[in-house]
């Protein structure tokens, strides 16, 4: 199985297959869609954990842009928190798509330290049907969220929580070369 684990400054940077909707974090990412109201992959699999509640109050929130987050509780997870962020939807990486991925990562990061939480577990954000390429998405999760935890000081701990052995890997060489800010 492929993992790694990796500090850096003071916060430990992990990469592990598994299912998201299980882990006892303070925040789990979901990857979502504009309405927040749920849809498939790891956003529906969140939605179905949670309960209906989350649906309740994501409907409080009147959907997300592109590139931003949003925070509700977390309900039936074990996770306290759930961190709604939508993804760019990958049309070859000529309309800002990779600053749309980034900024999900900073705003995802951004909204831990406002709310002090400690842990927090990010799935692979567009790299399922909104296609974006899995290789490219990992150097900027990875980059991105490293760059971002000087504004996070409360956060220890980051969990980059892949759905296949073949995302892990992608993560974990980004991880291991990891050798400063992206260039």
């Amino acid at each position: 199985m492929t993992s790694l684990s990796r500090r850096i400054g003071g916060v430990e940077l992990e990469v592990i297959v598994a299912d998201i909707t299980t882990l006892g974090v303070d925040a789990v990412v979901n990857a979502a869609n504009s309405s927040l109201l749920g849809g498939g992959g790891v956003d529906g699999a969140i939605h179905r954990a949670a309960g209906p509640d989350l649906v309740a109050e994501c409907r409080m929130l009147h959907g997300c842009k592109t590139g931003d987050a949003k925070i509700t509780k977390g309900y039936r997870l074990k996770a306290a928190h759930v961190i709604h962020t939508v993804g760019p939807v990958w049309n070859g990486g000529t309309i800002g798509e990779d600053d749309l991925l980034a900024s999900c990562y900073r705003r995802s990061i951004e909204l831990c330290g406002k709310h002090k939480l400690t842990s927090v577990a990010f799935p692979a954000i567009s790299t399922g049907i909104f296609r974006f390429p899995a290789d490219r998405a990992a150097k900027i999760a990875i980059h991105t969220t490293i760059d971002a935890l000087p504004a996070a000081p409360s956060v220890d701990h980051v969990i980059f929580c892949c759905f296949s052995e073949a995302s892990a890997a992608l993560h974990t060489d980004v991880l291991a070369r990891y050798g400063g800010p992206c260039a």
